[in-house]
């Protein structure tokens, strides 16, 4: 670990801090929610030794990454996003045309957007957790999700500026990361108002207790508001992304996901994922890759699996 890089990058009015190492063709590593560059850690340093540059930046609103205005949640949208990444690319690797990218979570439905605006940019791609979704011109996602789960769903808890902060600090940081990242139920997640998770979880055996100081330190300097922003954005996205009503990702594509992955059950998912949506929006997915007993957080739960997949799918490029 300590053979990681750490630099800061300006980037679209930020200050992006971002891991690298390796040389090599780019591989752009992004995260989903509530983690940080770190999450990437077995993978930065498998894609290295392969012979690839492996780039891990802290999301806008995350980590070392500074200068988002965390009291402005419509500056979280999928285009502020996306447009911190191409600034990124320009800066730290103008010389190459197309990178690869790797995505998790927020992290896979930022590279979705990044591939259906700036296809270009991008050589091939490999996304964990979040399947493509296309964009319903009839119903904004969050009240889709309320429609369909009530306002307890945490997508709901989540709209409110300052409510889930203040819930959170109530719990304590490194129990809400505890939680969340030992969440193994293949079913809708619920945050009841002043109930907080219902119980406590054991910390997951995949994550030593140095990993969850590491998240716990940095969750301690930032507080949760950059990370929740994007869940207050998902609305204004869905506004924004009007233009791209019906748009196809067309660039060769790999997807995997957890058995037990909470975003895999979502109804009707399985169904679009192996009955010809997801091929339809993404004309080339080569292949979808369902891990046997694994849950969401993949890439750390089953690090070498999950690099195998990574490395085996990017070399044919």
């Amino acid at each position: 670990m300590e053979k990681i890089e750490h630099k800061t990058v300006p980037v679209n009015g930020l200050n992006m801090h971002v891991a690298e190492l390796g040389q090599g063709p780019l591989v752009l590593f992004l995260h989903g929610f509530p983690e940080l560059w770190y999450s990437w850690r077995h993978q930065i340093l498998y894609m290295a030794a392969q012979g690839y540059r492996a780039v891990a930046p802290d999301l806008r609103g995350y980590g070392d990454t500074t200068g988002a205005p965390l009291e402005d949640p419509s500056k979280f949208t999928t285009l502020h996003m996306v447009g911190d990444l191409i600034a990124l690319l320009d800066a730290i690797a103008p010389d190459e045309d197309k990178v690869f990218v790797v995505g998790h979570d927020w992290g896979a439905f930022i590279a979705w957007h990044l591939c259906m605006y700036r296809p270009d940019k991008v050589k091939a791609l490999v996304n964990l957790s979040v399947a493509f979704i296309p964009r319903s011109p009839e119903i904004n996602p969050v009240d889709m999700f309320r429609s369909a789960y009530g306002e307890d769903h945490y997508i709901c808890r989540f709209q409110e500026p300052g409510d889930i902060e203040a819930e959170f600090a109530q719990i304590g940081t490194k129990e809400v990361l505890k939680n969340f990242l030992a969440y193994r139920t293949p079913g809708p997640f619920y945050f009841p108002k002043g109930k907080g998770f219902g119980n406590s979880s054991d910390k997951p055996t995949w994550l030593s207790e140095d990993d969850l100081d590491y998240y716990t330190k940095k969750f301690e300097q930032t507080g949760f508001s950059g990370g929740v922003n994007y869940y207050r954005a998902f609305g204004r996205s869905w506004e924004l992304n009007a233009p791209w009503t019906g748009a196809q990702v067309k660039v060769p594509s790999k997807f995997i996901v957890g058995e037990l992955d909470l975003t895999y059950h979502v109804p009707g998912t399985k169904e679009f994922i192996h009955k010809g949506g997801f091929q339809k929006y993404v004309p080339l997915l080569q292949e979808v890759v369902v891990i046997e007993g694994a849950a969401h957080f993949t890439n750390q739960e089953r690090p070498d699996e999950i690099n195998r997949h990574i490395y085996d799918f990017l070399k044919q490029f």
